[in-house]
């Protein structure tokens, strides 16, 4: 199995034609900048928290707000990409987050600030579904679960990227002034907005929306594809919800607990973030590619379940070194469930609401998880006498069983053909 996996995946990528190439590396690089604008949040919570005079908890609602949003950017730019076509709505998207990001780094107060982080999320929400949508109706269907798998760590190379950032850049800006150290990495979120012009020159539309009438699906249709839908979607979301838990979970409070929990500097809590993002990434393309062979459902269901034996060295260590050694091990497992996400909900569904369902069963479950971040801390505070520790592992036990059932739930169409309109 070893031995040809390596092969096929390397076929399938030399197969590519130029103009699937570029819709591919597009759409990665609209998930990985969108996810480094997020991630930026994460990483200066205590900076952000330290200049308004207020606790994590109060700035971590900025990350609930982003969550909560997101469902809003995947309906509202999912009926755009169905209407418009998919490339003009991922570039309108791409500006979108990154102006957002840019104007976090004015905000005068925290109110300010998480009202642009709510406006940023209906942003972020938009781009995952438009931006698989055009890459699965564009690649071909062989290697499709290793293409999954790298797409969708596009977002945990939005991490690493944020994490790196963290640890060379952070700890040399200053903490005083107009631009504090916090502003200036937001700023950075403006670099995003240069990626318009590689789609705008270098990427086709997707043959299945030209395919649909100039891409105007009718109301009825796409009404209609959502009720046949109503019982895999409902599964779904429930799915997504406890994938959101199973990533965010793990990651947005990490870095807090690196520094507050154990002590760390600002360059020690990025070095380990980048070991643990270059885990997620391998895990995310290693297992997208063996659920071509598995299946998409029980790569998932093994993956997740694999997660919990990593908790002990993730959580309870105490040197950098085996920290870095869970994160990494332990993101292998998370993202390496979540690469086959992308390939797997757009298989399941129908292609008259294909911009709209995939992004929106994953942004709904967002908003389901959105109050993640700040019961963590709320509960960290009031049970745990501030500790984070066993609210992190308990929270991978929790979601990666839950993971499991729902998975084992949902349906499996793995090889779909998503180049057709019908």
């Amino acid at each position: 199995m070893a031995t040809h996996a390596p092969a096929g995946i390397a076929s399938a990528i030399r197969d590519l034609t130029p103009r699937q190439r570029n819709a591919f590396i597009a759409c990665f690089l609209g998930w990985s900048l969108d996810a480094f604008d997020f991630f930026i949040l994460t990483y200066c919570l205590s900076a952000v928290a330290a200049d308004f005079h207020v606790t994590i908890k109060q700035v971590s609602e900025g990350l609930f707000w982003t969550l909560a949003m997101r469902p809003v950017g995947a309906l509202l730019f999912g009926l755009l990409a169905e209407r418009w076509g998919r490339k003009p709505t991922l570039m309108l998207n791409v500006v979108c987050f990154a102006v957002f990001e840019c104007a976090s780094a004015f905000a005068p107060t925290l109110t300010s600030l998480l009202v642009l982080r709510a406006l940023f999320g209906i942003a972020m929400g938009g781009e995952w579904g438009v931006g698989a949508a055009l890459a699965f109706e564009t690649l071909p269907a062989k290697g499709r679960g290793f293409f999954s798998g790298l797409l969708q760590e596009g977002y945990n190379v939005g991490n690493l990227l944020a994490a790196a950032a963290y640890w060379l850049v952070f700890p040399h800006l200053h903490g005083t002034g107009m631009l504090t150290n916090w502003r200036v990495m937001f700023l950075l979120g403006a670099l995003p907005a240069l990626l318009v012009f590689y789609i705008r020159s270098g990427v086709d539309e997707s043959p299945a929306w030209r395919e649909r009438e100039a891409g105007i699906t009718p109301r009825k249709a796409r009404a209609t594809g959502l009720l046949q839908y109503a019982g895999t979607f409902a599964i779904l979301i429930l799915l997504m919800t406890a994938f959101a838990c199973f990533s965010h979970g793990t990651q947005d409070l990490y870095p807090t607990f690196l520094e507050k929990g154990r002590g760390f500097t600002p360059a020690v809590v990025g070095k380990i973030s980048v070991v643990a993002n270059i885990g997620a990434i391998l895990g995310g393309m290693g297992f997208g590619a063996f659920s071509e062979r598995l299946g998409r459902r029980w790569t998932i269901i093994l993956t997740s379940l694999m997660a919990i034996p990593m908790i002990p060295l993730w959580a309870w260590s105490h040197s950098a070194v085996m920290l870095a050694a869970g994160g990494f091990l332990m993101q292998v497992m998370v993202q390496g469930a979540w690469g086959i996400i992308p390939a797997h909900l757009n298989e399941l569904s129908p292609p008259a609401v294909r911009a709209i369902v995939p992004g929106l069963t994953y942004q709904l479950g967002n908003l389901f998880a959105s109050r993640e971040a700040p019961i963590q801390a709320g509960l960290a505070a009031t049970h745990f006498g501030g500790s984070l520790q066993p609210v992190l592992g308990w929270t991978v036990v929790v979601v990666a069983l839950s993971v499991s059932l729902f998975t084992l739930l949902a349906g499996e169409r793995k090889g779909q053909d998503l180049s057709s309109a019908h």
